[in-house]
């Protein structure tokens, strides 16, 4: 089922329905500022699993997921300073930062290594939904694992919307995936260049 919420400022009614949906343990197709996603509540643990079966994805691959803001990230991860001074100036913006989880975040979220990835990303409907739930979605492309990644609502509800409770339109997108950043020990590496700039960091 598509759900069209605008882009801009997502009707509050229609956030509170996606959000009823993510309660009940719903897996939905939503837009972000690079390409659309596939989310639950990070905190539902059939909802995480579903997500996994619809990506054919290797289950030691922990997803990232989405923070209302930084003042919510510290909720999830351990943010030192050095952290915090980068991710305040490029947040909202199109980068998974992975910094060491807590304790709060489901072990089906975090590495081995317990690291987990973070998104803020710069898009209103995915930030109305995060913060109206009152905790962080999963996120993860709208796409099997290694097919190509998808910007058309219209694309994602007629290839996998029968697995999922609701696709969001949001508009069509024109990004490439998130460029995703560790800072483990407050040392800036790129793990993989996507939507992102990233020449700030030789500036460092």
């Amino acid at each position: 089922m598509i759900l069209s919420l605008n882009p801009e400022n997502p009707q509050q009614r229609l956030v509170k329905r996606v959000v009823e949906c993510l309660k009940q343990g719903g897996v939905i197709s939503y837009p972000t500022d690079t390409i659309y996603g596939i989310g639950c509540d990070i905190f539902n643990k059939k909802g995480v699993k579903k997500i996994y079966q619809i990506k054919q994805r290797d289950p030691r691959k922990p997803f990232s997921f989405i923070c209302a803001d930084l003042s919510d990230v510290s909720n999830y991860a351990q943010v030192s300073n050095f952290a915090f001074k980068i991710m305040k100036r490029y947040l909202p913006g199109p980068y998974t930062f992975v910094l060491e989880a807590t304790r709060v975040v489901p072990d089906v979220l975090t590495t081995r290594q317990k690291t987990v990835g973070i998104r803020i990303p710069d898009n209103a409907i995915a930030l109305a939904i995060v913060r109206e739930l009152g905790h962080p979605i999963v996120t993860t492309s709208a796409n099997v694992s290694g097919e190509e990644s998808h910007c058309d609502p219209a694309v994602i509800e007629q290839q996998v919307g029968k697995q999922l409770d609701l696709v969001i339109d949001g508009g069509n997108l024109l990004g490439d995936q998130s460029t995703v950043i560790s800072l483990i020990d407050d040392r800036v590496e790129i793990l993989r260049q996507g939507s992102g700039d990233t020449s700030w960091i030789h500036q460092l």
